[in-house]
């Protein structure tokens, strides 16, 4: 790593010295870094202050293993805002490369701008797994796939371990696991009927990893809430209530209809007398003397005949 550190710095200065040989104009790019994701790698930077906006810009890259730059043919004609892919360009995951961007018109140059060391293997970042999480009791099923990265060829060969992180929701209570990779993982030793939820992560031995999104799952089916089915219950008891209510008040009013219809007249004044709804003037008496006075006319009727 020495003579590595040694090349860098005689880039360094033989960029410098490269730049006031030619009368360099334009500012040089700025802010250039490398990024990678399941060794996918771009680069990235920014444009010099003052640089024209028909300006140019141009990658290069170099590896520890060899002692000249090579152009990136994707990558040298960029503009301000592009990201230049260097996935083909970084073939060997287990060496070191450096990039160099360049901004350039149609008659001037900047000097160029260096990244950081870069090792592919080491300073990528695995993605998440995908999981899936079912009940089993008092335990949890995991069904996981891994990203695809990890069956390449730099990497197929590797024991790949995981790392669950498992979150019980109701109190925020959680604990973490590590295991070897299976497609189908089970976390025992849990409480039954309560929801948890688990997020895991690859864990490769030279690369970083993302965390999955939680997932989430009961056990086994919630208990019924106490509160909920006494709401139910309560419910159906009005319900209930109210439809007897209604019969009863529907059958009195069918009995007196039908009561005022069958029954002679003096019978139903006694009902209604007896209910005390009898009609004004109207009274069990008052039609008994209505019916005595009748039979005394009808006697003296025939008396005088």
């Amino acid at each position: 790593m020495g003579l590595w550190m040694l090349l860098l710095l005689h880039l360094h200065l033989g960029n410098a010295h490269w730049g006031e040989a030619t009368g360099v104009s334009l500012s040089a790019p700025s802010s250039v870094s490398i990024s990678s994701i399941n060794l996918e790698h771009a680069l990235s930077f920014q444009p010099g202050p003052q640089t024209p906006s028909d300006a140019r810009f141009m990658v290069e890259v170099i590896r520890s293993r060899k002692q000249s730059w090579k152009p990136v043919p994707a990558c040298v004609a960029l503009r301000a805002g592009q990201t230049c892919d260097l996935t083909r360009a970084f073939k060997d995951p287990f060496d070191h490369y450096v990039a160099r961007v360049q901004a350039f018109t149609a008659t001037q140059r900047s000097s160029w701008t260096v990244s950081d060391s870069f090792q592919p293997l080491s300073d990528t970042v695995i993605g998440p797994p995908d999981v899936a999480v079912s009940g089993c009791g008092n335990c949890l099923i995991l069904h996981l796939t891994l990203p695809e990265v990890l069956a390449s060829e730099h990497l197929k060969d590797s024991h790949t371990d995981l790392i669950f992180h498992v979150r019980r929701t109701r109190d925020g209570a959680e604990f973490t696991l590590h295991m070897p990779y299976s497609a189908e993982t089970v976390i025992s030793y849990l409480q039954t009927g309560v929801e948890y939820c688990v997020t895991a992560s690859v864990r490769p031995h030279f690369s970083k990893a993302i965390p999955s999104e939680p997932q989430c799952a009961f056990t086994s089916p919630p208990p019924r809430n106490s509160l909920y089915m006494l709401v139910v219950l309560l419910g159906a008891f009005c319900a209930l209530a109210f439809l007897l209510v209604a019969l009863v008040i529907y059958g009195s009013r069918l009995t007196f209809s039908v009561l005022k219809t069958r029954l002679p007249k003096s019978l139903s004044y006694v009902i209604l007398y007896r209910r005390g709804s009898a009609p004004p003037g109207l009274s069990p008496q008052s039609s008994h003397d209505d019916c005595s006075s009748d039979r005394l006319k009808r006697s003296h009727s025939e008396k005088s005949v």
